[in-house]
């Protein structure tokens, strides 16, 4: 398991937000992404391996 610090991630706001209320934030990892709810930064984020991440990006955009 690799730990990252938040304060070394660069995250931007997801390309899936929508509105002010329901925005997520992403950041590249070296191999894979990590995610945080904008609204609740301070509760950390969740790091996906680069396979779990293609899955997750992949069903979010059948659901668009």
């Amino acid at each position: 398991m690799h730990v990252h610090l938040t304060d070394d991630l660069k995250f931007r706001k997801s390309s899936y937000s929508t509105t002010a209320q329901e925005c997520v934030e992403v950041a590249d990892l070296p191999e894979g992404a990590a995610m945080r709810d904008t609204q609740n930064r301070e509760d950390g984020h969740l790091a996906f391996p680069a396979s779990e991440w293609a899955i997750l990006l992949g069903v979010a955009r059948r659901e668009l």
